[in-house]
Order: C-alpha cells, then structure tokens, then sequence
C-alpha cells in the first residue's frame, strides 16, 4: 500500500506491476529513506506514463525477467585515482535504484559504455599504470604490483635522457600550462612535493606522477585534459612569484640592462628591492665574478625580495645541479641616507626605482663611474618632469641621453580552417587543378580529413591578426650618464 500511495502522490495512475512490485519491495526490505523511493519513483515515471509497454518493449504484466548484473558498478572501472569523472543521467539513476531491479537495456547499456577519454594519447605515469593494474588486481597480488610499478617508473626516469638532461624532482619550482584551442588558457607555478597535489578547476595531477619524468611532458588531469608541465624561465618566474610591490617587468627589466651595458664582473647598485625581480636580472647579467647591491626602505619589501632571490637560487641548483652565483647583497635603508654605506665603494651602473630618484641622485653620482649609466625606472610622465626639473636645479654631471616607454604586441597566426575543422586550400592555377585533384583523391581515400602532413608546403593559406589581449603601459625608461665637465 506504500508503493501506491507515492505513485498517487505523484500523480500517477498506473496499475501496479510485477516489476515495481519487486522495486518496492526491495526498497522497503532495505529500509532506505523517502528521498531514495521518490527519486526511484521519477526514474521509473517515464516508463509508466509513456504508455502500454515498458522500456523492455513487452507488456505492462508480462513480467519480463530481472537479470542478475554484477554488485560493484561497472563504472568504477572507469573512475580515477584522484577523483571520478562526472556521471550522466542513467548512472546517477541506476546507482541509486537496487540492482536487481534494472532492465536488460540499462546493464546493455553500461556494458557497452565507451571508454572515457583516448588512452593511446594519456602520458604513462607510474601512477597510471597502478591504476590500470588496480583493475586486475587479485589478493595476493600487492608486491608483485608495487614491482612493476617500480620497475616502469625506473625505465621511465632513465629512458632518452640526454648528456646533461635532468629529470623534474621534489623541491623544483615547476609551470604547468593548459592550453585549448590555440589559446593559453592556464598558467601556474608550482613547488614540487612529495604527497601534494596540483589543483585547478580543469582538474588535479599528482606531485609523485611528475617526480622523476622529463620537464615538458603532458599529463593527463583528473578531468582528463591535456596539462603541460615544465621549468619555468627567469622571466616567467619573476611573472608569476610571489609579490609585495609591482614588479619591473621583463620587458622593461631587459631594455634597462641594455642601457646600463651590463656585463660579467661589473658591479652594480640597485635601489628599490622590491619583490627581487631586478635582483635576478642582475644577478644573471654581472655572473659569478660581479656583485650587486640592492637597497630597499621598507622591511616588507626587504623580505620579500630575499625570499623570492633564494627559491630561485635553490631550484636553480635542483634543475641544473649547478650552484646560482649568491652576488646580490640585500641592504635595508634609505639610499639617501646611505653615504657610509656606499662609502669606498664604485659602480659600473646604477639602476634606481624610487618615487624621487633626483633627491638620492647626489649621494649616488658620486660612486658612479665616469661614463657609466644611471636608469631610472618611473610610472608617471609627472614623476619624468620632477626628475628633469631636479637635474635642471643642480650641479651633477649628469646628461639625459634617452626617455622611452617599451611596447610590446603580441600576434596571432593560424592556419585557415572550414567550420569543420579541415584545412582551406589555396587556389591554384587551372594546369595544377587536376594534379591536386589527383593527389587529393589518393590522400583522401578511406580518410575522413586528410592530416596536415598531406598537404605539400604553401598549400595552406594563414590568418594573422593582433592578439585582442595587448599589454599597456608599464613604465618609462630614463637613461642619464655621467660625463666629465
């Protein structure tokens, strides 16, 4: 009398059924809450309210047999290490209604679910192929798996390495990127730890799947997307560190080393910290045998720079097993007031990022060598015209060479595609046509789209337009040198 008062409830006149009398027997004998039965219930809506038959195709009394399916779900095959797929419709139904009660069509259906996502195409982690030997799995069988695991993840670590290659291991700060389409959609840096995750709504892969393979490898998310993983460069790291105050960006970092003329063994005095992306330019530049002195006034800032210049040096010597030259000295201070500091001391080149570099301009000229080059890095044309107006009120020797904003435009440039995907071809005069054509029918044949490689060189024609995304101004560059009156 329960099963006929829910089906009354929601509106249905039907008859009662061998099929749903089992269901709700079933269903009471498992003492499950009402919330189980009405979902239950509109699973089973559409058969009833559709007409005479059933989904089975057979009368409503002909009481057709249940079959006997499996007690583990045969998705669970397909569910992943680290986080299941999303279900459809009919699993999420199916999984909620005992299992006896499904219908041939449903088991039918669920065996012959295709596979989710292209296996030939998935990178082999070792985590992956523990994954695929879980399914086979019988008790007993746990240190025989843990060696094959161990014995592919050796073969994977020490295959195709090149003389001086090295492999992606803990401690490394690493980038993933994920693109779609052409388009970089994602890009994140990471530190590599054992047991750790890397997380992001196209889905996660796991550190130890990355440890031990090559930087520039691609690995398949928990949602089964491609995700490239690699070493990040020194200006992708600079873009993507952790900041106190804005950065000098590489663009305008790399045009002030090009003013300044820096090279190996010079030694250089950097005021404005910052977050320490200057520092590293630096560094890079002066080498081993050079040194470079960065001041910063404020403590935070102070901090943050020599963080961010330390991880850098450690998974420097991670990644290349070579030690980053330690030549940048972190000072915390006024460079105003830094006269004893600087005391003894010469530079080759000056770089100064500070709101009112004319007022620290008279303590650092003098330390400066004849000829050499001051850059001073500025936001605001008004911050230009103050700096200009203090060198117009004193007596430095001192001469404004150039003042310029960098710009970069990035552009796009793909081959020409049809709305299905195919490749546009170039018209051709009419002697060629029936040589292609030729060609094409041969390609083609047994073939839905031919691959790019079947097309000879200069058959495509390209599409080339600035990419809607453009960098806007970041700053302006002033280059002062000192000169001998």
């Amino acid at each position: 009398m329960f099963a006929f008062g829910l089906c009354f409830s929601l509106g249905l006149s039907i008859k009662m059924t061998p099929r749903l009398a089992r269901v709700c027997a079933t269903c009471l004998s498992r003492k499950v809450n009402r919330s189980d039965l009405r979902i239950a219930s509109l699973a089973w809506t559409k058969w009833f309210g559709t007409g005479p038959k059933s989904p089975d195709g057979e009368d409503d009394g002909s009481g057709a047999p249940v079959p006997s399916g499996p007690t583990l779900s045969p998705f669970s095959r397909g569910a992943s290490r680290f986080g299941r797929r999303p279900l459809s419709p009919l699993e999420r139904v199916s999984q909620m209604l005992p299992q006896e009660s499904l219908s041939e069509e449903v088991w039918e259906l669920r065996r012959n679910k295709p596979s989710e996502g292209n296996e030939d195409t998935e990178t082999q982690t070792p985590e992956k192929l523990m994954e695929d030997l879980d399914v086979h799995e019988q008790p007993g069988d746990v240190d025989s798996v843990d060696s094959v695991v161990n014995q592919r993840k050796e073969e994977m670590m020490h295959a195709h390495i090149l003389p001086g290659e090295r492999v992606m291991c803990f401690g490394e700060v690493l980038l993933a990127e994920y693109r779609r389409k052409r388009r970089l959609e994602l890009q994140k840096m990471f530190q590599l730890e054992k047991g750790s995750k890397l997380g992001s709504n196209r889905g996660f892969v796991a550190h130890d799947a990355i440890q031990g393979c090559h930087a520039g490898t691609v690995f398949r998310t928990s949602l089964g997307l491609p995700m490239l993983i690699r070493r990040p460069s020194l200006e992708e790291f600079t873009l993507f560190m952790k900041r106190g105050p804005a950065i000098a960006y590489p663009k305008d970092a790399s045009a002030m080393l090009m003013m300044m003329d820096v090279n190996e063994g010079d030694c250089v005095l950097e005021s404005g910290s910052g977050s320490g992306a200057m520092s590293l330019f630096l560094s890079r530049a002066v080498g081993s045998n050079g040194s470079v002195l960065s001041v910063e006034v404020r403590a935070d800032h102070h901090r943050r720079a020599v963080l961010n210049y330390e991880r850098w040096r450690s998974s420097w010597k991670l990644r290349s097993g070579n030690e980053w030259p330690e030549n940048v000295h972190f000072h915390l201070g006024d460079l105003i007031n830094a006269a004893p500091l600087l005391a003894g001391r010469s530079f080759n080149s000056v770089a100064l990022d500070m709101i009112n570099p004319h007022v620290a301009l008279p303590t650092v000229i003098p330390h400066l060598h004849t000829g050499g080059v001051c850059a001073v890095y500025q936001a605001n044309i008004t911050q230009i015209i103050d700096l200009m107006e203090g060198l117009r009120c004193s007596t430095l020797p001192l001469v404004c060479e150039r003042i310029i904003e960098v710009q970069y435009r990035d552009w796009l440039l793909a081959p020409s595609l049809k709305k299905d995907g195919s490749f546009h071809r170039r018209k051709t005069s009419p002697g060629e046509e029936t040589t292609e054509s030729e060609n094409d029918d041969s390609n083609d044949e047994g073939k839905g789209h031919a691959s790019p490689a079947h097309f000879p060189f200069g058959s495509i024609p390209y599409i080339a337009r600035p990419h809607p995304e453009q960098n806007g101004h970041t700053a302006f560059l002033v280059k002062l040198r000192k000169i001998s009156k």
